[in-house]
């Protein structure tokens, strides 16, 4: 992987200094990027993680733009020919690109993952973007010098990348996007490490959201807060949804019911809502950065978002009590996985879910009357609709686990062919 990224880095055509930063104590990285032009820095027991590092070779170097690329990630040769030119606007703190992969097709959890940052690199950053919001991403961005050391450097975090661009923002900076796709990395192929990913994001956000926006709230514009802010409800969408999951089983089991309307009217005013909302996601599909391989309906990344919730549901419990989680790169290869302990969230569904289908077959064949099996069948069946919903969708979750026992033999980079990248084409 190194070896790959290490000579794509030599290959980008705009004259530059490649810096490895190392904390391994490994000698074949210094041998690796001296094979590659590279100069490797030893940054031994740097506390901080990723961005501790980077603040310490910031301290080592004079360069006056700074391309952060993590070592999956595989630059084109016209990267910097892309970014640079953004610079020229003094007031420019960083420049970020779309993010792709590479890896996408090797797993259901790959193109799920995949999937789920699409909407987000194209239309979301552009969004952001016109709203003087586009953040940062952990790879792919470029710093103006001048602009780190005015804020005391990248900041640190579990989402260090969101943290470094609200306070650039708050600082007065102001940031480009550009929708290009001119590198490509990995997403997580395996179902536990993509779980993993997603409660670091999860409490790194709400950690933006619960310390850095109050505190930097005052210097930003009124649509950049707005923007923070709602880049901050993401995870709520893991206390949304055992609240929405519960609705069917409470009916079903004690009569509760959350409104009192048919089902035959809520199908009426329900369904023009979601055909609105499908429709609405496939127009700004005109808008990805590449839309060739990027355009579709998405399934699986919305299966893994719905399977997600339990992991969102922690990172919004650990924000609360402000605890702390580690900070762990996310394996770039994939990890052999158990998989009832992946999947046991979808099981205790599917379980709930076919004891509550046999208790109500039960009462309504058994100890129901006409009359009353006549006036409740279009709420019971109803919820039970409802209710079937979200386990059709957990086979997808269920199949990612299962295909996590057993990740592929091989790989990611081994079929990347550095010569052949970029380029007009891309």
């Amino acid at each position: 992987m190194f070896d790959r990224t290490l000579q794509a880095c030599r290959r980008i055509r705009y004259p530059h200094t490649t810096y490895l930063l190392d904390d391994t104590r490994d000698p074949r990285f210094r041998e690796l990027a001296q094979r590659h032009g590279a100069v490797c820095l030893e940054l031994l027991d740097v506390p901080g993680a990723k961005a501790g590092k980077i603040n310490r070779a910031l301290a080592v170097t004079n360069e006056a733009y700074i391309l952060v690329l993590d070592p999956d990630h595989v630059p084109f040769p016209e990267f910097l020919d892309r970014v640079i030119g953004h610079f020229d606007d003094e007031r420019v703190g960083f420049v970020q690109v779309s993010q792709a992969y590479y890896n996408q097709s090797r797993s259901f959890t790959a193109a799920g993952a995949a999937e789920q940052t699409y909407a987000f690199y194209g239309p979301g950053q552009m969004g952001l973007f016109g709203h003087g919001a586009c953040v940062a991403i952990g790879a792919n961005c470029t710093f103006r010098r001048a602009a780190l050391e005015s804020i005391n450097g990248h900041g640190i975090g579990l989402a260090e990348d969101l943290v470094t661009a609200i306070r650039l923002h708050a600082a007065g900076w102001k940031s480009v996007y550009v929708p290009e796709v001119v590198s490509r990395g990995l997403v997580p192929e395996d179902l536990g490490s993509f779980y993993r990913q997603q409660l670091k994001w999860a409490r790194g956000v709400y950690e933006v959201a619960f310390t850095e926006l109050p505190r930097l709230g005052r210097t930003l514009g009124l649509r950049q807060r707005l923007s923070y802010l709602a880049i901050g409800t993401y995870y709520l969408f893991g206390v949304t949804t055992p609240l929405f999951l519960a609705i069917p089983y409470l009916f079903l089991w004690f009569g509760v019911q959350p409104a009192i309307l048919p089902f035959a009217e809520f199908i009426t005013v329900v369904t023009p809502v979601g055909l609105i909302g499908a429709a609405m996601y496939l127009v700004v599909q005109r808008w990805l950065c590449d839309r060739a391989t990027e355009r579709g309906i998405h399934w699986r990344g919305l299966a893994l978002k719905i399977a997600c919730w339990p992991v969102f549901l922690a990172g919004t419990l650990l924000a609360i009590v402000r605890a702390n989680v580690p900070y762990i790169p996310t394996a770039k290869e994939a990890v052999r996985g158990r998989f009832v302990r992946l999947a046991w969230p979808q099981l205790v569904l599917i379980a709930l879910y076919l004891v509550t289908l046999a208790r109500v077959l039960t009462l309504r064949v058994f100890h129901t009357g006409e009359g009353s099996l006549e006036l409740s069948v279009e709420a019971v069946w109803g919820m039970v609709a409802f209710a079937t919903v979200p386990v059709l969708a957990s086979f997808g979750a269920l199949f990612a686990a299962w295909e996590s026992r057993r990740p592929p033999a091989t790989a990611p980079w081994d079929t990347i062919d550095v010569a052949t990248i970029g380029g007009p084409g891309e």
